[in-house]
């Protein structure tokens, strides 16, 4: 459970962004998401190499 201790005269605006923040850093969303359909160990090791290979190239060019 994410608790926020909201200082004196602190907006409530304000509070809540910082509750955004640590809600994010959990990365509860991301998993759920995630969870939401069943992918294969295969796919999601696919996928990865993927992505690691995209940012290879994207790394390479910027070099050059």
């Amino acid at each position: 459970m994410i608790i926020i201790n909201v200082k004196d005269n602190e907006s409530v605006d304000r509070a809540l962004k910082r509750f955004k923040k640590k809600f994010e850093r959990t990365g509860v969303l991301k998993e759920l998401r995630s969870r939401a359909y069943f992918e294969k160990p295969s796919v999601s090791k696919r996928k990865q190499k993927e992505r690691a290979v995209y940012k290879q190239q994207m790394f390479a060019n910027e070099n050059y």
